[in-house]
This record gives C-alpha cells, structure tokens and sequence, in this order.
C-alpha cells in the first residue's frame, strides 16, 4: 500500500501516566498505518500541561515503545520546547486581530451552558487572569475519516489557544507542530475525533494544508462506558509481556492472530502485521477488551 506522495505519521502521547492498553492500540495503529505505506512515524511528546504529569511517566512510555518494537523515526519532539513556536503563531493571529480575551471562569461558561462568544469579543479589558480565544466559530467544518466516514463538525465556539493559567492550549500545540513536522496523517484514538473540526478551522486560518485524520477504535473501561484512560487509573502495560500485548493490540484491531504469533519476537509480530494491514479491516467500534 505504499504511495507516491511521501506519508509522515505521528504519535503523540501526553506524560500523565504510563502506557496502558488503550494507548497501545493507538501507537499499534498509528505505526502500522505508516508502515505499510513506506512513511515515517514520528513521535511527540505532548508535555504541555506540567499539573497533570506523573513523574517519571515519559520516561516510561519511551521504554514501553521501545520494549514492543515501536521504533520512530527521528529524535522525540517535546511540546515543552516549543514555547517560542506558539507564541510566534500567537503573534501572527494577534496581527490578523483574531484573538481576543476570554476572562470566562470554567464554572462561569458551565452555569452559562457554554461560552458567550459575542459578549466576550466586545468586553473591555479586564486585569484579571485571561485565556485568548481565536475568533472563529460559525458554520462546520467537514472531511473524510479513514475510518469513520463522513464528518461535518459545527464550530459553535471560539477555541481556546492559551489558557487562563498561561498555558498553551492543546488545540494550538497540535495543530503547530503537526504543520511544522510536516504531519500528512492523523492516525489517532477516537476520543479526540470531536476536537477535529477545531483543528481544521485553525489549519485553514494559518493557510496550511491539511492532513487525513483517522481516528481509531476506543478501548472500553469496565462497564463499557467510558474509554480505558490514565484518567480512569488503566493499568499500566507489562512492556516484559510485549508480544503478548501486541497480539492482543491486533485482535482489537481485527486481525485474526494465531497462539503460535505471540511465541514470535516484536519484530516478527509487527512485520507480520505490516504485511497484513488493510484500512478497511479494521473494526471501529469501541469496546471492551474480550
């Protein structure tokens, strides 16, 4: 399934936690897309909100990758280094006059049943502690997932691009690196299928093009209501178990794995799943691990 324009794939996990099953399954995708289409897969390290990392947990997540063969390409790229990076495309949208104070608690836009856009782009300047919204919202946004068809998203709020804490927003520090690193696919779970439209305004406003998103089966939690999450305490995965846990990645999946494979080396296993990779095998729906 290789093509002749060049495939780069990314992953890009944030440090609150080790590697679990779910987040597996997500880097297995992702790497097994990019392969079979001779791309490169890159990896990114989303360390941007230093309140909610575990200590010690990038770490982990590197090894836990190395451990089931998951090799990338190039050095790691950590979001906490790229400060200057946001703040110039900060700049650029200040310069188009498309950011605008949000001084909007959180309890504030709850109570409110959402942001009031129009009322916030007017306010006087408060001296209070402020987010910065890009100007933004109306009509949708539509594409194509690879795996979940067609999507028409409406952009009801203005995004958030740095938050009250002075923090940069996910949804700028995504979009930014996947331009800068060239990122022609999003491989990725299906949780973050809802921030896409999001991201395709931003991509269109900085005049970028966009990359394909596909977004990937969840694996479910107990009880099947909520996805299996560092959130939700998920286990983390046994990286002295790897072919065990990437024939189990691949039966979420859809492939058909034999007992004799997990007796296979990572390297075997993942060639093996190179080889076999067809989009349209893959069973999308979310569910619990059986």
């Amino acid at each position: 399934m290789k093509s002749s324009n060049p495939y780069i794939g990314r992953f890009a996990p944030s440090p609150s936690g080790p590697l679990h099953f779910g987040s597996l399954v997500c880097a297995l995708g992702s790497y097994l897309d990019a392969q079979s289409h001779g791309g490169q897969w890159l990896l990114r390290m989303e360390d941007l909100d230093p309140p909610r990392e575990e200590p010690g947990a990038a770490t982990r997540i590197l090894n836990s990758l190395e451990a089931h063969g998951l090799h990338w390409h190039g050095p790691v790229v950590w979001q906490s280094k790229r400060h200057a990076l946001y703040e110039e495309t900060l700049e650029q949208l200040r310069k188009k006059e498309l950011l605008y104070p949000c001084y909007c608690s959180r309890s504030q836009i709850r109570e409110n049943g959402g942001h009031d856009n129009l009322k916030c782009r007017v306010k006087i300047a408060d001296s209070g502690a402020c987010a910065l919204r890009l100007q933004c919202a109306g009509g949708e946004e539509a594409f194509i997932d690879i795996w979940r068809g067609k999507q028409c998203q409406p952009i009801r709020e203005d995004t958030i691009l740095k938050r009250r804490d002075g923090l940069h927003a996910y949804q700028l520090a995504v979009v930014v690196d996947d331009i800068a690193q060239g990122i022609t696919q999003v491989v990725r779970g299906a949780d973050l299928l809802d921030t896409t439209g999001a991201q395709i305004r931003l991509f269109h406003i900085l005049g970028a093009k966009l990359p394909t998103f596909g977004h990937l089966p969840l694996v479910m939690g107990p009880g099947g209501r909520q996805k299996l999450s560092k959130q939700n305490h998920a286990p983390a995965i046994d990286d002295n178990k790897a072919a065990v846990n990437l024939c189990t990645a691949l039966g979420f999946l859809g492939f058909h794995v034999s007992q004799a494979l997990e007796q296979g080396s990572t390297e075997h296993i993942l060639n093996w799943a190179t080889a076999r990779w067809q989009r349209h095998q893959i069973d999308n729906h979310d569910r619990q691990l059986h």
